[in-house]
C-alpha cells in the first residue's frame, strides 16, 4: 500500500505524540509498506483554518493517516470527494486541555466537524477513545494502539532500583516536557517552595523554545526558589536515560495527557511517576502503588507526595519495584505496530 501520514511541521519534533508518529512510520516501512510523509506549516490555531481554503487531500495514495493535531487545517479538504480511506490518529483532543470556557467551545465545536469527517480512528488510550466517542457519538471502525515506551530497551535491574533508593541525600526529582503550560512545570515548582530546601533536587529536561515566554518565566521563578534546580533543555536518548537512571521519581503534573509516554518510560528506570487524574495517566499511574494522581494544579498535595517519598525510603524502594512491575506489562512496540499493520489492511 501506499500511505500517507499528514502532519504539521516536521516529523523530528521533539514530543511524545511524533514520537508515536516516527516509530509507526519506521514499522509501516519495516513491513514493506510506502510511506509519504505530507507536512503542513506548524501555525497559531486560527491561521491553520486559514488552510481549508486552498489545501487539498493528495493524490496517488491508497490510504491517508491524519495526525489530528491537524484538525484546524483539514475540515473542508476531508469533505471533498477523495478516492482513499482518511484515518485520524488521535494522540489527544485540543478541547480536552484547559483553556478558557470561549475557546474551548470553540475548538470543541470544530474538532468534532473534523472527526465527523474521516473514516476511522487510531487511538493512543481508552481514554482518548472514550473522549471522541463522547465528542461525536459516532461509532467508526477503530483500533486502540498505546504508544512505543520501550525505546530505552529492557527494565533496570531491581536490585539496582533498591540499592538508588537507599542512597542518602535529597529525593532526586526529574521533570520531562516540552516547557508549556499545560505540563504543569510551575505546580512542581510551587510545590518546591513547601519543602525544606535540602530534602529535593530537581531536574527540568524539555525543549524552551515550545513556549520561549513560559519557558523563561520557569526559569526566572525557579532561580527564587533555595532548593537546587538544573534545566538542561532537551536531551538526546543517551543523555535522558542517564538522567532517568540517576532519578529517584518522574514528576509531570500536566494538566491532561492522552497517554503520558512519559511515565511509562521512566517505569522502566524504577521511578515512579506523579501524574494528575485529568486524562489518561490513570491508566499508567495506580495512586498508591506505582506513583501518585494528584488534582490538576494541586501543589500542596504534589508537595506531600514528595515528602512523603523524600522521608520514607522503604516506601519509595517498594513503589519503585512496582514501576518496574508495571513497565514490564506493557505490550512492546512491534506488537502495537502490528496490531496497526492490520487494522490499515483492513479498509
Amino acid at each position: 500500500m501506499k500511505i500517507g501520514l499528514l502532519i504539521y511541521g516536521s516529523l523530528e519534533t521533539i514530543s511524545g505524540g511524533y514520537l508515536y508518529d516516527r516509530k509507526l512510520v519506521a514499522s509501516l516501512r519495516a513491513a514493506g509498506e510506502q510511506v509519504e510523509i505530507i507536512s503542513l506549516p506548524r501555525r497559531r490555531y486560527l491561521a491553520s483554518l486559514m488552510d481549508n481554503w486552498t489545501f487539498r487531500l493528495p493524490p496517488g495514495l491508497d490510504l491517508l493517516i491524519q495526525d489530528e493535531l491537524s484538525h484546524p487545517s483539514l475540515l473542508i479538504a476531508n469533505r471533498r470527494a477523495h478516492p482513499y480511506p482518511v484515518l485520524s490518529l488521535v494522540h489527544h483532543l485540543r478541547c480536552c486541555e484547559q483553556h478558557p470556557a470561549w475557546q474551548n467551545r470553540l475548538y470543541r465545536w470544530i474538532e468534532r466537524c473534523y472527526l465527523r469527517s474521516v473514516d476511522g480512528f487510531i487511538f493512543n488510550s481508552q481514554t482518548t477513545r472514550d473522549a471522541v466517542h463522547a465528542l461525536v457519538g459516532e461509532d467508526k471502525p477503530y483500533c486502540i494502539a498505546p504508544p512505543p515506551t520501550d525505546r530505552f530497551g529492557p527494565a533496570l535491574d531491581p536490585r539496582w532500583v533498591a540499592a538508588r533508593a537507599a542512597e542518602p541525600g535529597p529525593l532526586r526529582i526529574v521533570f520531562i516536557g516540552n516547557l508549556i503550560q499545560r505540563k504543569g512545570l510551575h505546580v512542581l515548582l510551587d510545590a518546591l517552595v513547601l519543602l525544606p530546601p535540602d530534602l529535593v533536587r530537581l531536574e527540568v529536561i524539555g525543549n524552551p523554545q515550545a513556549d520561549p515566554a513560559y519557558a523563561a518565566a520557569m526559569q526566572a521563578k525557579a532561580s527564587r526558589i533555595p532548593a537546587p534546580i538544573i534545566f538542561h533543555g532537551a536531551l538526546d536518548d543517551p543523555s535522558l536515560a542517564e538522567q532517568l537512571r540517576r532519578a529517584h521519581v518522574l514528576v509531570v503534573p500536566s494538566t491532561y495527557e492522552g497517554f503520558g509516554i512519559v511515565y511509562l518510560e521512566g517505569m522502566g528506570f524504577g521511578l515512579p511517576a506523579i501524574g494528575t487524574t485529568a486524562g489518561a495517566a490513570q491508566e499508567v499511574i495506580s495512586h498508591g502503588q506505582n506513583g501518585y494522581l494528584i488534582p490538576p494544579d494541586d501543589a500542596v498535595q504534589l508537595a506531600a507526595c514528595l515528602r512523603q517519598l523524600a522521608t520514607d525510603r522503604d516506601l519509595l524502594a517498594w513503589m519503585a519495584q512496582n514501576a518496574l512491575q508495571r513497565y514490564n506489562q506493557q505490550p512492546c512496540w512491534q506488537e502495537t505496530a502490528a496490531q496497526i499493520h492490520r487494522f490499515l489492511r483492513s479498509f
